[in-house]
């Protein structure tokens, strides 16, 4: 299990997509055809809102049983191999700077298809079309922060009901849209 680290918030880096882009780049040349696209997700993908300076990425593949094949590949980029770590049908990647231990990314792979895929992007481009709620997450994210400033994982415990109830919107969203 990775360990919790600070949580750190930072104002919106226009460079966040350029960096995703670049990760996505790399691990799509490095798990070859199993991988099917590199979506950025996470607060880094939300434009105007504060995040934790760690870019979220979902690599959706082919199959895990294929991806798993990939492990070494992956591990060679610089990533830590999580596994599952709680969530049946993920595999969770991190990588952190090397002199730093400062995470930089996270990688949430899925298998094409996967409803979990469309629970991600339902969000994120929730968020990106309604600004007022996308400020409204930002608000939550420093309370949330300012309660847990040394405890990513209480963090991201402390967000969750927020989460699941504008997920459960976006996903109505999704389907109208």
């Amino acid at each position: 299990m990775p360990p919790p680290i600070k949580v750190e918030q930072v104002a919106c880096d226009p460079d966040w997509a350029r960096q995703a882009q670049a990760e996505a780049e790399r691990l799509t040349a490095s798990a070859g055809p199993c991988l099917v696209v590199v979506h950025h997700i996470g607060s880094t993908a939300i434009p105007g809102i504060r995040a934790k300076p760690v870019i979220d990425l979902l690599p959706v593949v082919r199959s895990l049983a294929a991806f798993d094949a990939y492990r070494r590949s992956i591990e060679a980029l610089g990533y830590e191999w999580w596994g599952e770590y709680g969530l049946p049908g993920r595999r969770y990647c991190t990588k952190s700077d090397p002199r730093t231990g400062r995470r930089l990314v996270q990688a949430h792979c899925y298998e094409q298809g996967s409803p979990e895929v469309t629970r991600h992007l339902a969000f994120r481009d929730y968020l990106r079309v309604n600004p007022d709620i996308a400020a409204e997450y930002d608000r939550m994210k420093e309370a949330c922060r300012d309660a847990h400033p040394a405890d990513s994982h209480a963090y991201s415990d402390c967000k969750d009901g927020w989460i699941r109830r504008i997920e459960a919107d976006a996903l109505v969203w999704r389907k109208v849209a």
